[in-house]
């Protein structure tokens, strides 16, 4: 009898939140599916490992962990060296996140943070992400239940291999939240536009604290971007690499003569 695939799932609303038991249930009948998840909220944490205190899995029921404080990416390092001395899972999924991880937002984005995580080890790895905003029908309500098929067909596609993951790259999906969707999209991480949204206040000893707020989704209009495909009903699907070296600024600058310059100069 074939072996299910195994499937590791995490995000960075917290276990037990509309996203992720959305995954959980839709991909329950295609996998063996494990959960690591944060204890508590840790949104906006990007592909930060704690490493100055202790971390603890709590066991919820079989196969389903919370961490303890710690992130996604604690949650996926802690499982593949504890729980998966033996086997690798085939596949890492984080998500579905309650919110957009577009453009630069992918810097901060604990979801993505802990696809990163599986992709480092050589697993791979989706991001997936619900956009809140409605374009067409500004105050329309998530609907968790598409979201959940678009999330089972999206892994099936990669466990079959019709849709490749490279190695050391992860899948950043983004699913629009409209009512009629296109289909999808490959599209390139875009432009975010961010204001500095910031609240100053004073506490109960009247101490000065700033609470940072959420930025409106805004972006520079530009043709096959992720941003681009939500706005225009697409769910889209970007490659994100984990090296992330300027190449083509590094040929400018090798082609310069700039290197020579600073060899020539150098002095302590």
């Amino acid at each position: 009898m074939k072996q299910k695939p195994v499937i590791l799932i995490t995000n960075d609303d917290g276990y037990g939140t509309e996203g992720i038991e959305t995954l959980i249930g839709a991909l329950e009948s295609i996998g063996e599916v494990w959960v690591v998840a944060p204890a508590f909220p840790k949104s906006a944490c990007g592909h930060s490992l704690t490493i100055t205190s202790p971390l603890r899995l709590i066991e919820v029921k079989e196969r389903h962990y919370k961490i303890e404080d710690g992130t996604p990416t604690d949650g996926i390092f802690v499982a593949l060296a504890t729980l998966f001395k033996n086997r690798k899972p085939d596949l890492v999924v984080s998500g579905i996140n309650s919110g957009a991880n577009m453009g630069e937002d992918l810097t901060y984005s604990g979801t993505v943070g802990g696809a990163m995580e599986g992709a480092i080890h050589n697993i791979p790895s989706i991001a997936l992400s619900q956009v809140l905003t409605s374009f067409k029908e500004p105050g329309r309500k998530v609907d968790w239940d598409r979201s959940g098929q678009i999330a089972r067909q999206v892994v099936q596609w990669v466990l079959e291999g019709q849709l490749p993951i490279n190695h050391r790259t992860i899948l950043n999906i983004n699913i629009p939240n409209e009512k009629d969707l296109i289909g999808y999209k490959i599209t390139r991480a875009g432009y975010r536009l961010y204001l500095n949204d910031i609240v100053t206040n004073r506490d109960p000893r009247g101490q000065e604290y700033y609470w940072i707020g959420l930025h409106p989704l805004n972006f520079r209009e530009e043709e096959e971007t992720d941003f681009w495909a939500i706005k225009n009903s697409f769910i889209s699907i970007t490659p994100v690499r984990l090296d992330i070296t300027d190449f083509n600024f590094l040929t400018r600058l090798k082609e310069s003569g700039v290197e020579e310059k600073l060899i020539k100069n150098w002095k302590l």
